[in-house]
């Protein structure tokens, strides 16, 4: 891309006020953060339902930036870059990625529907790539937003895109038809993901197939309730395992363990298909795949050669402990150049190293010739401060040069037998490459060694969770996340990292220890104490940690510490105890507090909190009321007689949701960030964070009358197939959980608990289950949910979030 801006003005229908009409743009952002963002970057200040890149224009100029879209120019902004100003910048967005996509002519796949979009995508890609030099979505950019993103890295070098597209609600992929515009539409399969943004399945299909309103021809399986919305002008080409009457029919299947064929009729002429897959979802995949190959003509011979090398697609990109004190990002199953630099963006929101090696293997389908490649790749390399470069493959070897600190490898297999002499340690590591060349032995070699038992942590569903409450404030509302007790159970830095990469205002914790290994491992934002010992204060100065105050004697004893350091306005945080008895300033002894804190000048109130105690108990709404009306008094008080005006805080996760018009100046978010909700609506509305994870180490049958575990708490009544599984109370399970109580999900079906639960293993019943040694084991996520075993146990969610052992790893992915 290489565009004038002045030339972006009747694209976008914008005003200009600038101070270089001729600037060149040969990128575009949307995110202040990207260290990728440079002098020839055009950046949209995209505003969402609370939050607005208006804020970090100023910044992004100091930054070297200096082309916008806007809605208005900042103050003080208007004689340092180029502005171009219009009424939406989403909508501006979009707009300049539908003229960018009108400049080429080559075939347009565009992928709609409920599931698959990505895996469809993602194999013909594969099964296209050796005669097409493809571009398509990265991983899956399929919003309003990602769309035109990806459609906006197409170059002159390519000759087919795959673009998928997805909705949530009406009015939305009109929007992403225009951008996309695509020759050859795709619909996969019609499920009940995001029915809430539809009235009925009807208006769903209806939204759905706008996509291919302009489209040559619309690949699908045969439906009455889809033809109905084909579009006169579409050729409609469709398969069924049903209907003899569509073009492709398949009227045979033959599962065995590893692989189905598929037989199938094609203009008059009878086919064997041979695919590496036995699910359901993934044989209607493949299918959609080999309809497309069907239209491009080819022939029986190369679609068997190319389908029979599908591959299940690893769709998240994880983060993991590495060895040596490092931090793994694994992404070792795609190597081209608009993924790389998603990647460079996640390792650097991820970051907790002054050092960063990037492990990359040879690059394809970017569309450039490799000399301009591997330039591109190495300016990228350069604006994310990398220190290291280790390439993989042959002609990343030839392009040695093109980096400063590179060391190079022809195969994989040189590089680990080479792996030896290479020192990793104390760095973050990015490890992407194409999956020819098998990558995941190397994430093996440098993931720290653990036993089988895993809690996974979606990256994404966190961000949803925090833009979810996030769009529940007022403007201007500050957010607190907590991230105490470990990040209730689900990893505290590595969180807290990623809150910091969304510009959250504070983070929370318990004690001092937690916010100093916060600080150690690099974060920059402000983090209060919540229960300081006295013990702990030099430290907390130390840290530049902020201390929450509670007490006469704890003020009295920082005081005395701040004086003897000549401490200048150092922010502490009062609370005061409005009703919940725990912590607190009474109301009785504020005005000794004030008192003593007036012409005070070694610290600063940054802050007056209180806690509510019933913010998620309808029945006791008026006590929560009361509570707020005292805080209110107490808070004003202290700022009238101070003369401050510190932030107020009291709402916890619950208080933001039933007390909307009492946010004061910030809210503090806890288990909701994670995924819990008391609130049974809301809980829907929220996506699951934390998946505990295990496998099944053995399994036996046991006769009628045989037990197992100790006490021979579980007796057999009948011929019983038992499973053991590698995690017990050690790792976190409650023994309340044993006995029948409790169950594991393994191949989508319960296993129920038997007998008591172990230190370190637990044993279930899968007489029923057709499952194997190895096999993956559910202990909770989306089912069971923490929710679910809280209640049955007559606990709190917190209480089993935190009880996971520090044994039990932690893998985050997106």
């Amino acid at each position: 891309m290489s565009i004038i801006i002045k030339n972006c003005i009747s694209i976008l229908d914008a005003k200009w006020f600038g101070i270089n009409p001729e600037a060149t743009i040969d990128n575009i952002s949307i995110d202040s953060r990207s260290l990728q963002n440079s002098t020839h970057t055009l950046f949209f200040a995209l505003v969402g339902p609370n939050n607005d890149a208006h804020h970090y224009i100023k910044d992004l100029i100091e930054n070297g930036v200096k082309n916008f879209v806007v809605t208005h120019v900042p103050p003080n902004c208007e004689d340092s870059a180029n502005f171009l100003i219009v009424e939406n910048t989403l909508a501006a967005l979009q707009q300049f990625a539908a003229y960018y996509r009108s400049l080429f002519e080559f075939p347009i796949i565009g992928l709609t529907g409920s599931n698959g979009k990505t895996i469809v995508k993602e194999w013909l890609n594969f099964l296209l790539s050796p005669d097409y030099n493809v571009i398509r979505s990265p991983k899956s950019y399929n919003s309003q937003v990602g769309v035109p993103l990806s459609v906006i890295a197409i170059n002159e070098k390519h000759n087919l895109g795959i673009f998928e597209a997805g909705i949530s609600t009406v009015s939305e992929m009109d929007k992403l038809e225009t951008i996309i515009k695509p020759t050859i539409g795709v619909l996969t399969n019609i499920g009940s993901s995001h029915d809430e943004g539809f009235a009925d399945l009807e208006e769903k299909i209806q939204q759905k197939m706008l996509l291919f309103q302009d489209a040559e021809v619309l690949i699908y399986q045969k439906s009455a309730q889809i033809e109905k919305h084909i579009s006169a002008k579409t050729k409609a080409f469709s398969w069924s395992f049903k209907d003899e009457n569509a073009n492709v029919f398949v009227f045979k299947k033959e599962i065995a363990s590893h692989e189905t064929t598929l037989f199938y009729t094609y203009k008059g002429n009878s086919y064997e298909l041979k695919i590496p897959f036995i699910d359901k979802a993934s044989i209607e995949n493949a299918i959609s795949c080999l309809m497309v190959l069907l239209y491009f003509d080819y022939e029986s011979d190369a679609i068997q050669s190319r389908m029979e090398m599908l591959f299940p697609v690893e769709m998240r990109l994880e983060v993991k402990n590495g060895i040596n004190n490092c931090t793994i990002i694994d992404d070792s199953y795609s190597s081209d150049f608009q993924s790389l630099k998603i990647a460079l963006d996640v390792l650097e929101s991820q970051n907790q190293f002054q050092k960063k090696t990037v492990i990359l293997s040879d690059i394809f389908q970017s569309g450039f010739p490799n000399e301009q490649l591997y330039a591109k790749v190495a300016q990228l390399i350069v604006s994310n401060k990398i220190n290291r470069v280790i390439g993989i493959g042959t002609t990343i070897s030839e392009f040695k040069d093109t980096f400063s600190n590179c060391i190079t490898f022809k195969t994989t297999a040189e590089f680990i037998s080479n792996f030896e002499k290479l020192d990793f340690s104390n760095e973050s590591i990015l490890i992407k490459g194409a999956r020819s060349f098998q990558f995941e032995e190397i994430v093996t070699l440098l993931e720290e060694k653990t036993h089988e038992t895993v809690l996974e942590i979606n990256l994404n569903a966190i961000s949803y969770n925090l833009n979810f409450f996030k769009s529940k404030l007022k403007p201007k509302v500050k957010i607190m996340v907590m991230v105490k007790a470990f990040g209730y159970g689900n990893g505290g830095l590595e969180i807290a990292k990623l809150l910091e990469h969304h510009k959250v205002d504070y983070l929370g914790v318990a004690f001092a220890d937690e916010g100093i290994s916060l600080k150690n491992g690099g974060i920059k934002l402000p983090i209060m104490v919540l229960n300081p010992e006295s013990t702990s204060f030099s430290a907390i100065i130390q840290y530049g940690l902020e201390p929450e105050i509670y007490s006469l004697k704890g003020l009295h004893a920082f005081l005395k510490i701040a004086k003897q350091k000549n401490l200048s306005h150092f922010p502490i945080h009062i609370k005061l105890d409005t009703g919940m008895h725990r912590l607190g300033f009474e109301e009785n002894t504020v005005d000794e507090m004030i008192a003593i804190l007036k012409g005070n000048t070694n610290v600063r109130v940054q802050s007056i909190l209180s806690h509510m105690a019933t913010s998620d108990d309808s029945k006791y709404y008026d006590f929560a009321l009361s509570q707020i009306v005292l805080y209110d008094k107490l808070s004003s008080k202290i700022m009238t007689e101070l003369e401050i005006h510190p932030i107020r805080h009291i709402l916890n996760t619950s208080g933001i949701s039933n007390f909307p018009d009492t946010q004061f100046d910030m809210v503090r978010l806890g288990i909701g960030l994670y995924g819990v909700s008391n609130d049974a609506e809301e809980q829907k509305k929220l996506e699951n964070v934390g998946t505990l994870k295990s496998i099944i180490s053995q399994i036996r049958t046991i006769p009628a009358g045989d037990s197992v575990g100790y006490g021979r708490r579980f007796m057999a009544d009948k011929q019983t197939k038992v499973a053991t599984i590698p995690i017990g109370y050690a790792d976190g399970i409650a023994r309340a959980w044993g006995n029948g109580v409790g169950y594991v999900t393994i191949k989508e079906q319960k296993a129920t608990i038997l007998g008591s639960v172990c230190m370190d293993m637990l044993m279930v019943d899968v007489t029923e289950i057709d499952c194997a040694e190895g096999d993956e084991v559910i202990i909770f996520g989306e089912n069971p949910n923490v929710s679910f075993i809280a209640e049955k146990l007559n606990t709190i969610p917190y209480e089993i979030l935190t009880s996971i052992s520090q044994r039990v790893k932690r893998v985050f992915y997106r």
